[in-house]
């Protein structure tokens, strides 16, 4: 069973989540308002892995005895002055996420909870990634010096990502 101190942590990651894809849908509007619809489908796709991030707080949560909580939302930002300042705050979005996943990680241990902390890795590993896909963006925005036909190719690149549902093995961690 999850302690109480554990549940509502992991509630709170379940509202971060949330507040996550709604920021990166947020995003993916910006983007198709600009006329960048491969950096639009780029962040569509951010949106659906962050909805399936909560998906897994919230399973994980019921699973172990506990009672998930669904809490508002912050409204995220609707505007970013450039496509590089949208990735940039993107990456430091991504870098808070990690911040609160280690953060969690640190509570697990401290309470003894190796279920939680087991659960958790994924994410640790989740996280990397995504601060490395970020960062390759940003990289390649630099080179072009986010404009012109450069931008025009990235965006291009962008278009072809696709969403992948995190395999479902029956643990809440896969």
């Amino acid at each position: 069973m999850i302690s109480e101190k554990i549940s509502e942590a992991l509630n709170e990651q379940l509202k971060w989540e949330m507040y996550s894809a709604n920021l990166y849908l947020a995003m993916s509007a910006y983007f198709a308002d600009v006329g960048l619809p491969g950096f639009a489908n780029w962040m569509r796709v951010q949106y659906q892995e962050e909805t399936a991030h909560a998906l897994k707080f919230y399973d994980f949560v019921l699973s172990r005895g506990g009672r998930s909580k669904l809490s508002a939302i912050d409204e995220p930002p609707a505007q970013w002055a450039n496509p590089f300042e949208a990735f940039k705050a993107t990456a430091e979005h991504e870098a808070e996420v990690t911040r609160r996943i280690n953060e969690l990680v640190h509570l697990a241990k401290a309470e003894h909870d190796f279920a939680t902390d087991i659960f958790l890795q994924w994410f640790v590993t989740e996280q990397i990634e995504e601060e490395e896909n970020v960062k390759a963006i940003i990289d390649r925005l630099k080179l072009v010096n986010g404009e012109g036909q450069g931008l025009l190719m990235l965006d291009a690149d962008a278009a072809a990502r696709t969403y992948t549902a995190p395999p479902a093995n029956g643990n809440p961690a896969a």
